[in-house]
């Protein structure tokens, strides 16, 4: 039950190019600083990266943009990063967009082991474009493949020696759906406890989806839009 190694280097290992990884987080919020900064670290190359968006251009899988990892993004969003921008533009980076919450349930459909479900989002858009789609009850749907990925990477606020994990906050955002929707779950997380010390209803994740956990170090958690007005 001690799914617990000793860092971001350990719980990388066998993360190879070409391979499909998930990674959690929001803008810059709950993303699993440790772990990508591993990856870039590696050199790996040619990664399938699915994540909400990627990033700034200087701080979580903008880091990985810039030295050129990442081969393709599936994403929701992609507003943030001017060298995520010019790479799209420039055709150096295959981007596939797919609607918010279109994203979450690939995730969580991978999770479930569901391979595929229906969902009105994309309609009569580019994003149904080469998919089945199918009438239910007068309204038309798309149907849409849930993800296929190598390894997910997730953040989470606490956790414990056999993985479960708690979130918090606006930093839960993608995290959780991603547990156990990658062949191989790390869990980097702010407080690594032993086991039994997490109340039981407050765990957000079981273990059951978790295979590599370690306590994360040296969080920026970074602002990725500062908005102030001046005070009255």
């Amino acid at each position: 039950m001690n799914k617990v190694v000793a860092n971001a280097s350990e719980a990388c290992e066998g993360i190879e190019s070409g391979m499909t990884i998930m990674l959690g987080g929001f803008g810059l919020c709950g993303i699993p600083e440790n772990s990508i900064s591993e990856l870039v670290k590696k050199e790996i190359k040619d990664l399938t990266c699915i994540s909400n968006n990627a990033g700034v251009d200087d701080f979580g899988l903008g880091l990985l943009l810039q030295g050129k990892q990442i081969k393709k993004m599936i994403s929701s969003y992609v507003g943030e990063n001017d060298e995520f921008e010019r790479q799209m533009l420039s055709g150096e980076l295959d981007v596939e967009l797919t609607p918010q919450g279109t994203l979450a349930e690939k995730c969580r459909a991978a999770q479930a082991g569901i391979p595929a479900f229906y969902t009105p989002a994309g309609y009569g858009t580019e994003v149904a474009e080469g998919k089945e789609t199918r009438e239910f009850n007068g309204k038309m749907y798309v149907m849409e493949k849930a993800f296929e990925a190598d390894f997910a990477i997730v953040k989470a606020w606490k956790g414990d020696h056999a993985g479960n994990l708690i979130f918090k906050g606006t930093a839960r955002n993608f995290n959780p759906n991603m547990c156990g929707a990658g062949k191989i779950t790390i869990a980097e997380v702010e407080e690594l406890v032993p086991l039994g010390e997490l109340d039981p209803n407050e765990i957000h994740i079981p273990g059951i989806f978790v295979q590599r956990i370690f306590k994360g170090t040296n969080y920026e958690k970074r602002i990725e839009q500062r908005t102030t007005r001046p005070r009255s």
